[in-house]
């Protein structure tokens, strides 16, 4: 897609990074727990100021991790996987042949 084209889209600002922060939080899926059962615990002894910002070092380190991840081709490595067991990119490969 070229620059014209990105510029044209409206929102596509905010939709590409909401999508670095939704690919780093499905990334550190079982991490949630840990931070889950921390923050429930702290929240228990008073910890308020903590929890927040424990979650907000945790939206920004999501936010990188996605960005990360799709700016050094991870996330064409994973889509190309899914590729391989497609049935329609299997036949298309066949018939490019």
């Amino acid at each position: 897609m070229g620059l014209q084209t990105r510029n044209a889209l409206r929102g596509y600002s905010f939709c590409l990074h909401k999508a670095y922060f939704d690919c780093g939080y499905a990334l550190t899926s079982y991490i949630k727990l840990i931070i889950t059962v921390v923050g429930i615990g702290r929240i228990m002894v008073g910890g308020f100021l903590f929890v927040g910002i424990m979650v907000f070092g945790y939206a920004i380190f999501c936010y990188f991790l996605g960005r990360w991840w799709y700016l050094s081709g991870f996330a064409l490595a994973s889509a190309e996987v899914g590729n391989q067991f497609n049935l329609f990119q299997k036949e298309m490969r066949k018939k490019l042949k």
